[in-house]
């Protein structure tokens, strides 16, 4: 048991809520710049796609130091898997490891992943248990070859360290591989510090009903050194109300342990007002944001204010600006971006008509002729 920066962190704890396909590096990157969260998670990542060598999946473990402390998550129910994955984690500098046992999907739970996990407590707690052991390793010493992480996931590491970041996200060309095309931007370089990162775990308060008690006290014979639970079930998805009674419940049991874990609640937090609100009902030490920073990085931010249409606009082109810059300029590779440029524009005058020309966009070029458009007609 380690519990690292989160025993550091001041209370209480508001953070970045993990969201597949939309917390990606630059989304990240614009809420910890303008909001600066007490913690930021990534998107998560399957161990079994690094297992097999998918350096694509690497793209969810880009981050800037402007996010620290970051936490890089991870899901999958092969427990070997989950041993690598971790010290994938490690050699790219995160601060803390995350284990998602909350995600509903199908895809992820009815493979036994995820929120799947639930209904097998005997393998969730496998995995947490070898999540600490592959981080005790790592800190000891114990390589990525020792490891048996696959070759192509260790030639990305090897690359990122020394300062080269590959736009394609495919493996690095071997000197058997020098007519493979390989593309590269700079990053920082970098040795990772060999320490012990603490192991938390993302969940939900049930599958088909709430279990709270059960499945948090199961959780807690592992010793994770944060749960964040959503108070949903597997059954609700993202409908329907999240039930803070049972996060409460949760929040008593982590702090009976005793070893100093700390409990995050998450679900329908839309303002740090309603952040502040539940975290005094529930006990809990702190909540993540989801969905309520769509389109708002400054949600996070002590400093409330109404920002203008300017400052929304001014955001939308520096995001694509910062997508652009990590993502690159790859035929289809500006999709992702489009949901977040929606986002930006809404509530304000001919925001409806500023959103479809921007849907129709595929490059940074294309966003800021739309909106110097649209600011040209809306002066």
């Amino acid at each position: 048991m380690h519990l690292g920066f989160w025993e550091k962190l001041a209370k209480p704890i508001i953070g970045l809520s993990p969201m597949d396909g939309v917390s990606d590096a630059a989304f990240r990157y614009m809420t910890a710049k303008h909001g600066q969260p007490t913690v930021l998670i990534t998107e998560f990542t399957n161990v079994e796609a690094l297992n097999h060598g998918a350096v694509k999946a690497l793209a969810a473990f880009i981050y800037d130091q402007v996010e620290r402390p970051v936490v890089a998550q991870i899901y999958g129910s092969n427990p070997e898997a989950f041993y690598k994955a971790v010290f994938v984690a490690a050699e790219l500098g995160f601060d803390g490891i995350d284990i998602n046992m909350g995600c509903p999907s199908k895809a992820v739970s009815g493979n036994g992943a995820g929120a799947g996990l639930i209904r097998d407590p005997a393998l969730a707690q496998e995995i947490i248990r070898i999540c600490q052991k592959a981080i005790q390793d790592w800190a000891n010493g114990k390589t990525l070859y020792e490891a048996e992480v696959h070759r192509d996931i260790i030639d990305y590491i090897e690359s990122v360290q020394k300062g080269l970041m590959p736009d394609t996200f495919e493996a690095p060309a071997r000197p058997h591989q020098e007519n493979r095309p390989q593309k590269a931007r700079s990053c920082i370089p970098f040795t990772p510090k060999r320490r012990l990162l603490p192991i938390s775990i993302k969940t939900r308060i049930g599958y088909e009903k709430p279990v709270t008690a059960e499945w948090i006290s199961t959780l807690l014979e592992c010793k994770p050194a944060n749960i964040t639970l959503h108070g949903r079930t597997l059954r609700q998805m993202y409908t329907g109300e999240a039930d803070w009674n049972e996060i409460a419940k949760a929040a008593k049991l982590v702090h009976a342990a005793g070893y100093g874990a700390t409990i995050l609640g998450n679900g329908d937090v839309k303002t740090l007002a309603d952040a502040q609100k539940r975290i005094a009902e529930t006990g809990v030490d702190g909540v993540l944001i989801g969905r309520a920073t769509f389109g708002n990085p400054w949600i996070f931010s002590k400093q409330q204010t109404q920002h203008s249409i300017n400052d929304r606009l001014s955001a939308a082109i520096e995001h694509t600006e910062k997508y652009t810059e990590i993502f690159g300029h790859e035929a289809g590779s500006f999709a992702p971006m489009k949901k977040h440029l929606g986002w930006y524009c809404s509530d304000f005058p001919n925001a409806k008509e500023l959103r479809l020309k921007l849907m129709m966009a595929n490059s940074l070029a294309d966003v800021k002729n739309i909106i110097a458009e649209y600011e040209s007609l809306n002066p």
